[in-house]
């Protein structure tokens, strides 16, 4: 879109990709507490959208629409890394619901219920899936998993940040690591398995998945946190 001058006409094009962005804040919000409010990361990434027009080169050989949805997603990542999102608590909640769970897995020999989980963690199935809500900024993997007992100063990427070979990417290419979370994937419970591949898979948002699934959002939610905790559980050994 340009101008009567022949210049790009910034407003419109910022017009155009609001809902882009409104989409990335909304897909985002799964993984992240309930204190973040949707607004706040729409607002930074309409900062990112605009950062985007400023920086995009049509000879660079990326769609703007890609080059765009990068740099959204940065100024978004960008800001809640500044502001801590994720607090101790809740991470030591997320590790606690992952021990009952590979406890339960391991006496069971199979995927544990909600109840059981809820049972072994010596609380009542509502307040259960009221902690998966609070602890929902969840990922698979934590930088801190990585570091060794007691040294906090000595981090795994300071170990081996000159090693190609133990680079985190690398790691992540891997074929048995990549095997063994398609197995884990497979091994969830029928529901989580469709809520897993609506979000990654179709980039659906909590809201869309609800409406499919006709439960709540706060419901999807409870389950993805879950899911996650799922599947951390059975990939420690990886």
């Amino acid at each position: 879109m340009y101008t009567a001058k022949g210049q790009l006409d910034r407003n419109a094009l910022i017009r155009q990709y609001q809902p882009l962005v409104r989409k990335l804040a909304h897909h985002m919000m799964a993984k992240l507490p309930p204190s973040v409010e949707v607004d706040d990361l729409i607002q930074v990434g309409l900062i990112g959208l605009s950062e985007a027009l400023s920086r995009y080169e049509a000879a660079q050989g990326v769609q703007f629409e890609t080059f765009a949805t990068q740099r959204i997603r940065g100024a978004m990542l960008d800001e809640l890394r500044e502001n801590d999102w994720m607090s101790r608590g809740s991470r030591k909640s997320q590790k606690d619901i992952e021990i009952a769970m590979r406890k339960l897995e391991h006496s069971l020999g199979r995927s544990p219920l909600e109840s059981e989980i809820a049972v072994e963690m010596g609380l009542n199935l509502v307040d259960y899936q009221s902690l998966l809500s609070k602890v929902r900024g969840t990922q698979l993997v934590y930088l801190e998993d990585m570091s060794r007992s007691g040294e906090d100063d000595d981090t795994y990427l300071d170990r081996h940040v000159a090693d190609a070979g133990a680079d985190p990417l690398n790691m992540l290419r891997d074929q048995r690591l990549r095997a063994g979370l398609v197995a884990a994937i497979k091994g969830l419970p029928e529901r989580e398995q469709y809520i897993m591949s609506m979000y990654y898979e179709q980039d659906m948002n909590l809201k869309e998945i609800a409406a499919v699934l006709d439960v709540t959002e706060s419901r999807i939610c409870q389950l993805h946190s879950q899911s996650i905790a799922r599947l951390r559980a059975k990939m420690r050994s990886h």
